[in-house]
């Protein structure tokens, strides 16, 4: 029986607590999503991606990002990446398919997706892979903060590291469709009603001053667009004239008022399920 209030709230309190996470079996699988309440990393066993080949007109993003990620698994110094830019045009997809690439090579390279929504639990989950023998790639996609939002705050953790700094298995790669991670007019707007405007975004737009490479991307030509198409095409056995694939692909372009390696993948979906080619596997 414990008669010391202090033993009793110590007691109590003890019973509150999260039980400790078991380590991870970074060996179940090559990537992991990391979810919180409760904290655990689910392995994936297969991963959503298309082959590297098949990414058209990132040629400079895919050369460098690819540079880095080899550079970063076989132990030396890499960047942290920021990919930027039009949507639809292969960041994530980028991402996935070089991760899959070195991974073949280099076993020992995980991937970990991380949910915008789960920034401030970042540092719970660096402290479960730091001093693990893997290298990890922490992936968060479609990165934005909006007004009055301190997710960017928790996200200094892995680029920064605090105190600790941040671990040297762990790099980040982030995508967005904002270079500086936030709205412009929203940046316009904040320096022209704060008392000092120089200061009163820069917390926010340096963070991306802070991942070391910038990779911009950009909306694809209509050359490029049928390019990626016909890869599609070569790639998974679907037979269709050029004269039939360009005059279909314009016309759902057209539906679609936009030109982007999503919506190239978007009609090759189509096609083939018109053709009764499987895309699984």
């Amino acid at each position: 029986m414990i008669d010391d209030p202090m033993d009793r709230i110590a007691a109590a309190l003890e019973r509150m607590a999260p039980p400790s996470q078991a380590a991870p079996d970074f060996a179940a699988a090559a990537a992991f999503v990391w979810h919180v309440e409760p904290d655990r990393l689910e392995p994936v066993a297969e991963v959503s991606r298309v082959d590297l080949s098949l990414l058209i007109g990132v040629d400079r993003s895919r050369d460098t990002l690819l540079a880095n990620t080899e550079q970063f698994a076989r132990g030396l110094p890499a960047n942290n990446a920021l990919l930027w830019g039009a949507r639809g045009m292969g960041k994530s997809s980028l991402v996935k398919a070089i991760h899959g690439e070195v991974h073949a090579k280099h076993e020992g390279l995980r991937i970990i997706e991380l949910q915008r929504e789960d920034l401030p639990s970042v540092g719970r989950l660096l402290n479960l892979l730091r001093g693990a023998p893997y290298r990890f790639i922490l992936f968060c996609d479609d990165l934005s903060f909006g007004h009055d939002d301190a997710h960017y705050k928790s996200l200094k953790a892995v680029l920064d590291g605090g105190i600790e700094g941040r671990p040297e298995n762990v790099v980040l790669y982030a995508t967005s469709n904002r270079r500086h991670l936030m709205p412009r007019d929203m940046i316009e707007n904040e320096r022209g009603s704060a008392i000092n405007p120089s200061e009163a975004v820069e917390e926010k737009v340096s963070l991306s001053d802070r991942f070391g490479l910038w990779l911009g991307f950009h909306p694809c030509d209509q050359d490029q667009y049928l390019a990626m198409i016909r890869g599609y095409c070569t790639a998974y056995g679907v037979d269709i004239s050029d004269e039939n694939l360009r005059a279909e692909a314009i016309e759902w372009q057209a539906t679609r008022g936009s030109r982007s390696g999503r919506v190239a993948w978007q009609y090759f979906t189509d096609l083939a399920g018109r053709s009764g080619v499987t895309l699984a596997g």
